[in-house]
């Protein structure tokens, strides 16, 4: 492990953005809400599988040269940018309509279809990769420069940590969402979450949409 060591200093500080990143509630973690207590536990952690799989992919383009990349190519930032706001606006009509016609929820437990759990998963992938907010930290980590003239082991080690911390936070997030008295309480308030949901993503679209690059 000698070969890590060097790397360590940098290691850290990359993770503790993502930590924060991770921590702060966001996007991320009102589509878990949505999917924890509409439906199911099995499907937000499987979201947060997906969630972290596109952490994953994040570490490997900021190691790739990502922030250098978005400098030069102007463009690629405001895609990037409006992809986010379409899918944040399409989260907040779901939310919305799930407002005026809430689900039923079941707590006990119902097993779902492997097609649902891929979904799940796609969701919390999509969401990751074109989610503003944590594009930007992956931005601010590519600026500590953890990986700079790393081997390859070094990097796949700092990937494979970036996936676990956004797993092990997420699933934690998942976890809690879900669980019976949340769920319970939320079934006395359901209206008032969604709506609260769908305006919080909403408004992250809005603030998205006029912020100046």
């Amino acid at each position: 492990m000698e070969w890590l060591v060097p790397f360590l200093p940098g290691f850290t500080a990359a993770y503790a953005i993502q930590a924060v990143s991770v921590a702060s509630p966001g996007p991320g973690v009102a589509l878990l809400l949505g999917i924890a207590l509409s439906q199911g536990r099995a499907r937000a952690i499987a979201a947060s599988f997906g969630i972290a799989a596109g952490a994953a992919c994040l570490a490997l383009a900021t190691t790739q040269g990502l922030g250098l990349l978005m400098e030069r190519v102007a463009w690629l930032s405001t895609v990037i940018r409006l992809a986010g706001i379409c899918y944040l606006l399409w989260l907040a009509v779901k939310a919305w309509r799930r407002a005026i016609e809430p689900p039923s929820i079941a707590i006990a437990h119902v097993d779902r279809p492997a097609s649902g759990l891929s979904r799940a998963f796609a969701a919390g992938y999509l969401m990751q990769i074109t989610n503003p907010k944590a594009i930007v930290f992956w931005l601010a980590i590519a600026t500590v420069g953890a990986t700079n003239g790393a081997p390859m082991p070094v990097l796949a080690t700092f990937i494979a940590g970036a996936f676990a911390l956004s797993l092990a936070g997420h699933c934690a997030y998942a976890v809690l969402l879900s669980s019976s008295p949340f769920r319970l309480a939320y079934d006395h308030a359901r209206r008032w979450i969604e709506a609260a949901i769908g305006t919080f993503l909403a408004y992250v679209a809005f603030r998205l949409a006029t912020e100046r690059s």
